[in-house]
């Protein structure tokens, strides 16, 4: 496993990390949440991501009991807030932040987390209130630094322009060989600003293993297949997106390694990427995807593979 620097931060996290959308205190039992989680561990992995919104806060409760038996300096966690909790509680207005860090510590079992990430930018609550807010957080102790997800170029200077507040280290962008667009603005802003990304569908919802073929039925055991996991790939499964993705097998076989592989070392091949978030509903599957930190690929491999993607939709 490689380890990277995390934007202007000490945190050294591994170039894969565990996430646990629509997978773990949902999709998948507590005792394979736990088999991927100690998997993980051994495999290097130190990283581990979730939100308090993940199953209305099932997935920060089933990691805060496993998690719970380790070290606290042996892991680095990382929570987000914005979506709604309840009928009322959602956004991030001061008074949600200062609620929500209570609740996903009191899940997550732990005085503080690592990172702190606005799920998505909060359009009704003043910037300022939501970076002042923030920066309470992180001087409580209640975590160490703060991250953004999904906030536009404009959104995202706001935030460093304000003066005396704490600074943002870390963007999780929506990044794969099949949607690009944080390279035309966001990470060019966040390199230049202590800024590293945290890249989440690397692999387009498993759409890049390749394991889905045109015109076929989903794999039983896949995340397609799965009605509590599969309700958000219908962009990923069009016939041509499929197609074009068979068409990457003998790239990657040219390069000795799956098609997973490829694809994550893809992600990672961007200096300005510290970590590429997994999911795992089986720990044999972080066996694969964890052997991608590190690989050395090609860049003509990975020029060909653009040209065959180019174009399709989503990208």
């Amino acid at each position: 496993m490689q380890y990277r620097q995390l934007g202007a931060s000490d945190l050294k996290v591994s170039a894969i990390s565990l996430g646990s959308w629509l997978t773990y205190g949902v999709g998948v039992e507590a005792d394979k949440t736990r088999a991927c989680l100690n998997r993980a561990f051994e495999l290097g992995i130190n990283f581990i991501d979730t939100a308090n919104v993940y199953g209305r806060g099932a997935a920060e409760t089933v990691l805060g009991e496993i998690l719970s038996g380790r070290p606290r300096d042996s892991y680095i966690l990382a929570t987000k807030v914005f979506f709604p909790m309840s009928d009322t509680d959602r956004g991030l207005s001061r008074a949600q932040i200062a609620k929500q860090i209570d609740a996903s510590l009191k899940r997550l079992r732990t005085d503080y987390v690592d990172l702190y990430q606005c799920h998505r930018y909060d359009p009704e609550t003043p910037l300022e209130e939501t970076m002042e807010a923030l920066s309470e957080v992180v001087r409580s102790g209640k975590a160490r630094y703060i991250g953004f997800s999904e906030w536009s170029p404009d959104q995202i200077e706001a935030a460093f322009a304000i003066p005396g507040v704490e600074r943002f280290v870390s963007s999780q962008p929506q990044y794969s060989l099949l949607h690009r667009r944080p390279e035309q603005k966001v990470i060019p802003l966040s390199a230049a600003n202590g800024v590293s990304q945290i890249v989440w569908s690397p692999l387009a919802q498993g759409v890049l293993s390749g394991k889905y073929a045109p015109g076929a039925k989903p794999p039983v055991d896949s995340r397609a297949a799965s009605d509590s996991m599969g309700n958000m790939m219908g962009a990923w499964m069009k016939p041509e997106i499929l197609e074009a993705v068979q068409k990457l097998k003998p790239l990657a076989a040219e390069a000795g390694c799956s098609m997973s592989q490829f694809a994550l070392s893809w992600v990672l091949r961007e200096p300005n990427v510290a970590s590429a978030i997994v999911g795992a509903s089986r720990p044999e599957q972080l066996n694969d995807n964890a052997a991608a930190a590190g690989l050395t690929v090609d860049p003509a491999l990975f020029a060909k593979a653009e040209a065959i993607v180019a174009g399709l939709p989503g990208r």
